[in-house]
């Protein structure tokens, strides 16, 4: 999977089309991340302690991986991979070829 933990994407189809946030988690398994403010949807929680409160909570849900795009110096780009010389793979911006950290 190209997206990453802590990556910044942009959301390019679904109810939150056009919004951005930081992957939260990956979910390679199922094609998904966990994009921070992004698809979210109210869950009831239970106190699980005496002192916690309960009540209605927004939690992020999963979103599919096509529907996100990498943003790279505030733009959004397709992601490819190069081995580099000394054998190590790195993920590259495909419009540009630069190396994504």
């Amino acid at each position: 999977m190209k997206i990453r933990k802590g990556d910044t994407v942009l959301v390019i189809a679904g109810k939150d089309k056009g919004k951005e946030g930081e992957v939260i988690r990956v979910l390679p398994k199922q094609d998904k991340v966990v994009v921070g403010g992004v698809n979210t949807a109210a869950r009831h929680q239970r106190p699980r302690r005496a002192n916690e409160q309960g009540g209605i909570v927004d939690k992020d849900m999963p979103i599919h991986v096509s529907n996100v795009m990498l943003v790279h110096k505030g733009k959004p780009v397709r992601i490819g991979y190069r081995t580099e010389a000394d054998g190590t793979k790195v993920r590259v911006a495909r419009p540009s070829g630069e190396v994504i950290k």
